[in-house]
């Protein structure tokens, strides 16, 4: 009995010896490194390791598999799905999914651009009192209108700019008839009542509402599609700069931009681009959409970086990798450069999500620049391996040598560039 219980220990201690050296065996350590689904544009290569060699692929033209003196490769070369039989052997181990999807390059940006956008109605961005026989009251808040309401119509009214408002006010006080308004509060339509008000001494009936219908800045252009010429920049919404509410915009248009000035960022106290619009007032191109991802629209005419002037390919979240990449962007006047910095984190993203990357800045010229990343360099272009991959979004308050990029997918998806064709995205 006791000899039996040592031969079954030593057979444990065997085959626990054989399953602890399995893991550290190379064809089994990359067969679990090896994607379940592998994503590819027409002409993108993907390395095979060579411990686990391909042992089948279907005969559809999808891919095609090369050996070059030991290094194994599979293209794509037609948009389409197939799959990819690996093993060692002979011994077939393992199956992959592969999408090969339609061929996509885009231009990269790095342009430092001037914003002007003209909002969806009128922005309510404070309450002012006015000092009536009746006491200090503001008609507007009496009436429920809140700070971050958009005021889309007036007795029927649209209202696209603050000077659609006053007539309206003015006829409304002389007849003593209160005005039916409509606002957008978090997307949704609400109609509210409000009677206008006379100062005491005071000529003219007011709201006691400070209201904005236009909004400028500064940023980054990121890419352009050279056939339809959809861009991408900023890589983040614009907001409001009083209510920090997104702005929906009716209107707007991109200009040429050149910076003037650093204001360095340190531990605390994020950095800021100083930039002027370029005295021409050249518009660039239009802005039809403000989301999470920047804004988007249609240039006017092609744009030259004067760095990287071809069409580059883009990396989807699953081909990014950690360690170094550059990104372009301006820091004297409008001369683009090429600055290191370092990819720390990526995350694979299925769905859209705006904190794809954690980046760090790495270049002493841009850290002695700017001492990192600073406001104005969002939407900079993140290249890495001869591939656009994203946009610089953020910068940590804390780190201003570091900072948030989004994946490239998701803002050529928000510019209405197809990435997948017919192809359905990986799940």
């Amino acid at each position: 009995m006791l000899r039996n219980w040592s031969i079954r220990k030593i057979i444990g201690g065997i085959l626990l010896v054989l399953l602890f050296s399995a893991a550290f065996y190379p064809p089994l350590q990359q067969l679990i490194q090896t994607p379940h689904h592998l994503v590819l544009f027409e002409g993108q290569d993907y390395d095979v390791p060579a411990a686990l060699p391909a042992l089948g692929i279907s005969d559809d033209g999808v891919i095609a598999f090369t050996n070059e003196a030991g290094n194994y490769k599979l293209t794509g070369q037609h948009a389409d799905n197939t799959s990819v039989q690996f093993g060692v052997g002979g011994f077939p181990l393992y199956s992959m999914d592969v999408t090969v999807l339609p061929e996509l390059k885009i231009i990269p940006g790095g342009q430092s651009i001037g914003v002007r956008v003209q909002t969806e109605g009128v922005l309510v961005v404070g309450h002012h009192l006015i000092d009536s026989d009746d006491g200090s009251v503001s008609p507007g808040e009496l009436a429920g209108i809140e700070v971050g309401d958009m005021i889309t119509k007036m007795d029927g009214e649209n209202i696209d700019e603050m000077n659609d408002i006053n007539p309206i006010v003015q006829k409304a006080g002389e007849t003593k008839e209160p005005i039916q308004v409509e606002v957008k509060r978090n997307g949704e339509l609400l109609k509210k009542q409000i009677e206008p008000m006379k100062g005491k001494g005071e000529s003219h009936f007011r709201l006691g509402l400070y209201i904005r219908d236009s909004a400028a800045g500064v940023g980054t252009l990121t890419f352009y599609e050279p056939k339809s010429k959809k861009y991408g920049a900023l890589g983040h919404v614009i907001s409001d700069m009083d209510t920090k509410q997104p702005i929906e915009v009716n209107k707007g248009e991109i200009v040429s931009s050149k910076v003037t000035s650093i204001e360095k960022g340190m531990t605390g106290e994020p950095g800021e681009k100083l930039a002027r619009f370029s005295s021409d007032r050249k518009i660039l191109g239009d802005i039809q959409k403000n989301s999470s991802f920047g804004i988007f629209g249609t240039l006017h005419d092609k744009l030259e970086n004067g760095i990287l002037k071809k069409p580059m390919e883009i990396a989807l979240s699953h081909q990014v990798e950690e360690g170094p990449a550059e990104i372009l962007t301006v820091v004297n006047g409008d001369q683009i450069e090429k600055f290191d910095i370092e990819i720390v984190s990526t995350t694979e993203q299925k769905f859209p999500a705006t904190k794809g990357m954690v980046i760090k800045v790495t270049d002493p010229d841009l850290i002695e620049a700017t001492g990192g990343i600073v406001q104005g360099m969002s939407g900079s272009p993140i290249i890495q391996n001869d591939r656009i991959i994203g946009a610089v979004t953020h910068v940590f308050v804390n780190d201003p040598t570091s900072g948030y990029g989004c994946h490239i997918e998701w803002m050529l998806h928000e510019a209405g560039i197809n990435i997948y064709g017919e192809q359905k995205k990986a799940g």
